[in-house]
């Protein structure tokens, strides 16, 4: 399968030379018809790679290649096979949703039979034809983000940039957005989907590439990614502080049996074990001899919290 999208080396810092990087030295590549999803936090990075990657901001250094075409050099070939579904909703509430769509239809050039047949068909697939002719205004936070897709959808782009496209709703219309995306993928369309939600990032994507303070820090499927921390699981302790020295908690809890690691400082403890209910309650019995009391325990199977764990030392959330 041909690839795509190919970027390489991508960088953007904001007010060269002392000023913040956003993205530093990011590298991937996206088959022709496969989801391909960036996870991390906020301010990992994602919305600058994706503005970058849609030409409304200019790389520090890198290049990506897009369908052929450099995002440095060709910017308007670019946009004519790239659809952009902004973090930001990008309507105008005061209209309808065709009247919107009609509107941003023109901007990509359509015009005639083919926008009408086009916003005809974009409405169908965000299930809002019966809402065709209502003010933007009156829709609820997820029927908008579903105005918000359609909009990106208009032109017929070889590639769907999704920017965070469920944020801030409710679940029913997250579920009809994610069922939505895999939709439009099983009919051929390649999608770069970025989000912070590792649920979604488990069930939409092909591939993923994790992400974090700017950099990429692993790319891979499902599979390739939790393999990196093994067949463990992960028991994430909050302790409280010793009331008496005894030894060293996180030492001790390594050298259980049945412990792969144990990392951790101050309260929080993670322990990362072939079989999680097996050694738990020796993991509370050497706690309690430490003098700690448990706050919070957590166990996890791998999955790819526990790869950010492991790469990063902290939890994807925080």
């Amino acid at each position: 399968m041909s690839l795509i999208v190919e970027v390489n080396d991508l960088r953007k810092q904001y007010n060269p030379p002392e000023g913040v990087t956003a993205v530093q030295g990011v590298s991937f590549a996206i088959k022709q018809g496969e989801i391909f999803s960036l996870l991390g936090p906020n301010g990992a990075g994602k919305s600058t790679t994706i503005s970058m990657l849609s030409c409304l901001l200019a790389p520090t250094g890198g290049d990506a290649v897009i369908d052929g075409h450099s995002i440095k050099n060709d910017g308007k070939q670019v946009k004519q096979v790239i659809g952009v579904v902004p973090q930001e909703i990008a309507l105008y509430g005061t209209i309808s949703a065709k009247e919107n769509l009609e509107f941003w239809g023109k901007m990509y050039g359509l015009s005639g039979q083919n926008l009408k047949e086009r916003v005809t068909a974009v409405l169908d697939i965000a299930g809002l034809t019966d809402r065709a002719n209502d003010k933007v205004d009156t829709f609820s936070g997820g029927m908008k983000r579903r105005i918000n897709i359609a909009v990106g959808l208009l032109h017929n782009p070889k590639v769907l940039y999704m920017d965070e496209p469920t944020v801030g709703i409710d679940p029913q219309s997250r579920r009809r957005i994610l069922d939505t995306v895999k939709e439009l993928n099983a009919q051929g369309l390649t999608v770069l989907y970025t989000t912070h939600y590792m649920e979604e990032a488990e069930e939409l994507s092909d591939r993923i590439g994790i992400i974090d303070h700017g950099q990429l820090i692993a790319v891979g499927t499902q599979d390739e990614l939790t393999a990196m921390v093994g067949q463990y699981d992960t028991v994430q302790l909050d302790v409280g502080e010793t009331t008496e020295v005894n030894g060293t908690l996180v030492s001790d809890l390594a050298a259980l049996d049945g412990v792969h690691q144990a990392d951790g400082e101050g309260e929080h403890v993670v322990v990362q074990a072939e079989d999680a209910n097996l050694v738990l309650p020796r993991i509370l019995q050497t706690v309690t001899e430490h003098g700690r009391s448990i706050r919070r325990l957590e166990i996890q199977e791998p999955n790819l919290e526990a790869v950010f764990l492991h790469l990063t030392g902290r939890a994807l959330r925080d």
